[in-house]
């Protein structure tokens, strides 16, 4: 047993990593792990930035693949989920105060612990809310990231009761008459295989639910109303064209055709305005990419391969 990484049965810690905490923006504590590849010239660190109610553990066979193709992973859990501090004491309700301290976490994270303790050249691969804060941050770290990958992100909202714009004026209002601890839903997500939206594989989907079963206290249930109302502010601003003239870091879209929580057209929307990114879209596959059947899965990682220039690294010496 780790004393900060979890391990599960079918999901063991991976091996050669240092873990620890990090004082986030406003004295947060941040959960973080830095996973070293075992082979012998490194090719670079993935800073792996994971959606809203994830965690570390959920990424351990995505990690391993990575670190089997010469890569150092960076990866930390956002604030108020998994292994960091939650932002209301004895709550489960997923919340923020301002989308910016996501940015903020992620700064200092490469500031603090990347920069000094990982390996050159620097690429981001993110998923959902992850994508969303590197887009959102993205325009100040031309200095830092090489590359970015973007799966499913979290640019627009699919499959609700009401449309998006009703949502975002729901969620201004709560959150300006001081209702935005409070959530739009009653008890928890539903956690069985045949409800779910993200995943067509059983297998992980089990494996992941595991994880939270043994592990509760890294679960988190509803998001907060000042969660939807920080969160799609932002996707409105990424989204617009003067945002993303400013993003000149190559960004690879990666598109599952079958999202039910993002649509398909948004993101061949923000492809299309978005200079600096290429598309793929993946045929079929759900939400959760790196969580997918193997068939889709194997062409999120195939697009990474093609995409992060390993080789590219090392001929430049940046490898070392």
């Amino acid at each position: 047993m780790d004393s900060i990484l979890n391990a599960t049965a079918d999901n063991p810690v991976p091996g050669n990593h240092f873990a620890g905490f990090l004082e986030g923006s406003g004295g947060v504590k941040i959960r973080y792990a830095v996973f070293r590849s075992n082979e012998r010239e490194a090719k670079g660190t993935v800073v792996l930035l994971q959606g809203r109610s994830e965690c570390i553990e959920k990424y351990f066979e995505t990690i391993n693949d990575l670190t089997a193709r010469g890569l150092w992973v960076a990866t930390f859990d956002w604030r108020g989920q998994a292994g960091s501090d939650r932002l209301i004491p004895g709550s489960r309700t997923g919340h923020i105060l301002r989308f910016s301290d996501y940015e903020a976490d992620l700064s200092l994270f490469l500031e603090k612990i990347v920069l000094p303790d990982a390996r050159l050249p620097f690429f981001i691969v993110a998923h959902s809310t992850g994508a969303l804060v590197a887009l959102s941050q993205a325009p100040l770290l031309e200095n830092r990231i090489e590359r970015m990958v973007l799966a499913a992100p979290f640019i627009a909202l699919a499959g609700q009761s009401m449309s998006q714009r009703k949502i975002t004026v729901i969620a201004r209002l709560a959150s300006l008459l001081g209702l935005g601890k409070h959530t739009f839903r009653k008890g928890d997500p539903p956690l069985d295989f045949a409800h779910n939206i993200v995943t067509s594989d059983p297998r992980r989907f089990a494996r992941n639910a595991a994880i939270f079963a043994e592990h509760p206290e890294l679960s988190i249930s509803w998001p907060s109303a000042r969660w939807l109302n920080e969160t799609l502010k932002t996707m409105a601003r990424v989204t617009h064209q003067d945002h993303l003239t400013r993003i000149r870091i190559p960004t690879l879209l990666l598109c599952p055709t079958r999202d039910a929580l993002v649509p398909r057209k948004a993101i061949g929307d923000l492809a299309r305005i978005f200079r600096a990114a290429r598309l793929i879209e993946i045929d079929g596959a759900r939400h959760e990419l790196f969580q997918e059947a193997d068939r889709y899965r194997a062409q999120a990682l195939a697009a990474i391969d093609a995409f992060i220039p390993g080789s590219d690294a090392e001929r430049t010496g940046l490898g070392a």
